[in-house]
């Protein structure tokens, strides 16, 4: 490296010249670009020689530790600690919508076994490509007893990649915001085709046989579901505070969207279900088993048994919302005074809706 140069006038420069990783700066005055083996020059802002000699050699110090460059520069982060970092900050930001922050976490278990304590500025699209490849190929995997999973002949669906790409994508995105330099690789990955035509509409007799099979428990999250259109994690979040039977509704405080906000008339049905598990002592009338201050986060495996044991063909949990819109919208009810009750926002609440739902009314019940 260069000796320093100094200018004459009531500023002093520091002027050197990196032979190795070192940051430069473009001009005196600003500091615009980041470039290695450069010119480095940036104002002392000092007009007496000494001090900006004892500047010059702090600066230079700084330097060849890299802690300096066109800004104090950030210490890039392996992936596993950016991973913490955005999974940390998720939990917070999302305290109102808890499935975002679940499928997050979800997300970062294939994540993180793939790229590992890799920097993030050495993540490249290639990298996820790779990644893309690679998670498209496996088998999905399913509960095998305590903290066992085991993998079954089914392939990983495209929409599961696609939520850990953008997970992925958001992992960087937070980074970035954090003023880390860098460029995020998965903005320039295409995310996998979905095959997104899976919706089902059960008959009543599929219906009948799945309840008898279904546990308890599941058995009147189905109830509610299928009497009042409300979605999985909407049912599991009932608490007691929000039941009021006397007046033939309940409150549903936020969800998926603004439109989740809502009260929720109840059937007879579903009357029945709350009166039953109103009682309880815990505030959630779906505790979670291990954690009764907690609603329970799914019910996906008795669902599987359900569904098994009763001998239908394959359907989604969430297949009973549509289930009740179906079935609503054959009734001849009047779609759009219905738009709160089925809580999609008005933006979405549009004439390819409409035109949809009904020509869902004019379908077979069967079909």
């Amino acid at each position: 490296m260069h000796r320093g140069r100094f200018l004459t006038g009531s500023a002093t420069t520091i002027l050197a010249t990196s032979s190795s990783n070192l940051l430069g700066y473009s001009s005196a005055k600003s500091q615009n670009t980041v470039t290695e083996g450069k010119h480095i020059q940036k104002s002392t802002g000092q007009g007496n020689h000494r001090a900006a000699r004892q500047m010059e050699a702090a600066f230079r110090t700084a330097l060849v530790k890299g802690e300096v460059g066109i800004m104090e520069r950030k210490r890039i982060p392996s992936f596993k600690q950016a991973l913490d970092d955005f999974l940390s900050w998720s939990a917070h930001e999302h305290q109102s919508h808890p499935e975002t922050h679940r499928r997050y976490r979800v997300s970062s278990v294939a994540l993180l076994r793939h790229f590992k304590d890799t920097p993030l500025d050495k993540i490249t699209p290639e990298h996820v490509e790779r990644f893309k490849a690679a998670r498209s190929a496996e088998n999905k995997t399913v509960r095998a007893g305590r903290n066992k999973r085991k993998q079954i002949s089914k392939r990983l669906r495209p929409a599961t990649v696609n939520r850990e790409l953008a997970c992925l994508k958001a992992v960087f995105n937070y980074a970035i915001k954090s003023d880390i330099p860098l460029r995020n690789p998965a903005s320039r990955v295409k995310f996998l085709k979905e095959q997104n035509e899976q919706t089902r509409v059960l008959t009543y007799d599929e219906q009948e046989s799945y309840l008898k099979a279904a546990t308890p428990r599941l058995r009147d999250v189905a109830t509610l579901m299928l009497e009042t259109g409300m979605r999985p994690e909407e049912v599991f979040r009932i608490r007691r505070e929000n039941v009021f039977l006397a007046s033939g509704y309940l409150f549903n405080p936020y969800g998926k969207t603004k439109a989740a906000r809502r009260q929720i008339a109840l059937t007879g049905a579903a009357k029945e279900v709350l009166i039953r598990r109103i009682n309880g002592a815990e505030p959630y009338l779906f505790p979670c088993e291990t954690n009764p201050t907690r609603p329970v986060p799914k019910v996906n495996n008795a669902h599987d048994r359900a569904v098994r044991d009763a001998k239908v063909a394959p359907f989604r949990l969430y297949d009973l919302r549509h289930t009740w819109a179906t079935r609503a919208a054959r009734s001849g009810i009047d779609l759009v005074q219905w738009q709160p009750c089925w809580a999609i926002p008005e933006s979405k609440w549009c004439s390819d809706t409409l035109t949809r739902l009904s020509s869902i009314r004019h379908k077979p019940c069967n079909a």
